[in-house]
């Protein structure tokens, strides 16, 4: 199992979740990111991701590892989708398990906010009525 990865085909959370299983954890902490039907004021009808591949999966493991060597956390797996996605289609899965739940509370946060800043990852909204656009595409920094 990889703890960084992209994906074309739907996500499915429970398979995800199970991936984690741990009976020495009582806490399992998800987060899932869906397709919302608006962004900045406009309808949005649906959307495509786009990744610079090999690199992002290094980065998101990196940032993986990250999490599991500063949160007293036991597992951590984050899947992203990757191309065309419909309103309420999942586009991101983050999970972590461990002992308690603040630390994979925190790793989760973590994991997804660092994800958004620093993997190579590309969002194109499509607008009610035909337009199109590049989202979140600017260099960020934690």
């Amino acid at each position: 199992m990889s703890a960084f990865a992209f994906s074309r085909v739907a996500l499915v959370p429970a398979e995800l979740a199970e991936s984690l299983r741990d009976d020495a954890c009582g806490a399992l902490v998800t987060f899932e990111g869906r397709v919302r039907n608006h962004n900045d004021g406009r309808s949005v009808e649906r959307l495509e991701y786009e990744g610079y591949e090999a690199l992002a999966v290094k980065e998101g493991e990196r940032v993986v590892a990250e999490a599991l060597d500063r949160f007293r956390i036991t597992h951590a797996r984050c899947v992203h989708r990757l191309g065309p996605l419909a309103l309420g289609d999942l586009a991101v899965w983050v999970g972590a398990s461990a002992h308690h739940r603040s630390e994979a509370f925190a790793a989760c946060c973590y994991i997804i906010d660092a994800v958004k800043d620093r993997v190579p990852i590309w969002k194109k909204e499509f607008y009610a009525g035909g337009d199109s656009g590049w989202v979140n595409c600017q260099v960020r920094s934690a």
